[in-house]
């Protein structure tokens, strides 16, 4: 049986309540108590139960961690990277798959029994007001990839997709191509629609318009394919952003089926830079965001959000990178046509 909290007392010669405080942090106790306490501990085998602790300081170390497309092999990163970093700080992810969840208010619901301490919202997916209903739940919440900027409700972490979707078309209009398209994700997802945005007003300014504007049903391989197989029956372009990586990879496999060479006769660039973006079988031209430093930054604002729910919003916005690889004909050759 369980060692009990009443024995640890009694071996020690200390009341039950110097126990309790020897083993929750923060906690005031003299150092004599606590050299007591934590040997009598050993010698009976004493494990502190964490359920208890939780009842006593309302504190359960649950962080509610939720998406809606684990398909994509960039949301598997990203909650390894989340259980990680969380079990590092003595914290517990409690995961959320609300893909194909059409009941969210039962999901909050679960959220609240489970009295989690916190909420990251991981997924720009989800409609826009799911993240504020967790707030209004009084749930400290933090949206990662989600969209920054004036009415933002709760706090937010991520990137300027607007920009990126400007660095995209820059890329592809400085390698020399003009036919342009842009393949994005869901049309409801906010990331899509401010990269289509982005990659739109950056064209535009400089008196181009998109060939074409596509959406895939969503972030997976076999959507890109067969938006991909579309836009290659309805346009001819020189080359396409893919505001996904995955999705860029079905549509590259989907031009090779066509017998369409890339880079030789259609460039491609994605968004996410994958693992599996640099293997040799698609090696991807993409732009980066920095994922670590974005799921360091959102734990380090839930774990404040914590302590102080009703500390001033934040928009904590990252920069991004071009990555080049062999997607992309040569600049002077590109420069050229």
């Amino acid at each position: 049986m369980a060692v009990t909290l009443k024995e640890v007392a009694k071996m020690a010669g200390v009341s039950r309540s110097a126990v309790s405080r020897t083993f929750t942090s923060g906690a005031s106790v003299s150092e004599k108590t606590r050299k007591k306490v934590e040997k009598a501990a050993r010698e009976l085998g004493f494990r502190p139960s964490l359920i208890a602790r939780s009842l006593a300081t309302k504190r359960t170390k649950l962080i509610g961690l939720i998406a809606n497309n684990f398909q994509n092999p960039i949301f598997l990163e990203v909650f390894d990277l989340y259980t990680q970093a969380l079990q590092k700080l003595g914290l517990r992810p409690l995961l959320v798959n609300l893909t194909n969840e059409t009941n969210l208010d039962q999901s909050i619901e679960m959220l609240r029994q489970y009295n989690v301490d916190g909420v990251i919202v991981a997924t720009s997916t989800l409609p826009p007001y799911f993240a504020k209903s967790l707030k209004d739940a009084q749930l400290p919440v933090v949206h990662v990839f989600g969209r920054a900027g004036i009415g933002t409700d709760v706090h937010v972490v991520g990137v300027d997709n607007f920009s990126c979707g400007q660095m995209a078309a820059e890329t592809l209009y400085n390698y020399g191509y003009r036919q342009l398209a842009f393949l994005g994700g869901p049309e409801t997802a906010t990331t899509t629609q401010d990269r289509a945005a982005g990659f739109v007003k950056f064209l535009q300014d400089r008196g181009i318009e998109p060939a074409d504007i596509r959406y895939a049903s969503a972030y997976e391989y076999q959507a890109g394919r067969t938006a991909m197989s579309e836009l290659l029956q309805a346009k001819t372009v020189e080359a396409v952003f893919c505001g996904d990586d995955l999705i860029c990879m079905g549509a590259l496999d989907e031009a090779r089926q066509s017998g369409i060479k890339v880079p030789e006769e259609l460039g491609l660039i994605g968004f996410n830079d994958l693992e599996i973006a640099q293997w040799s079988a698609y090696d991807l031209t993409t732009i980066r965001q920095p994922t670590r430093d974005i799921i360091k930054s959102s734990i380090e604002l839930i774990v404040g959000l914590v302590d102080e729910p009703d500390r001033a919003l934040e928009a904590r916005v990252f920069p991004c990178s071009v990555v080049e690889r062999g997607t992309l004909k040569a600049r002077s050759a590109a420069a050229d046509t």
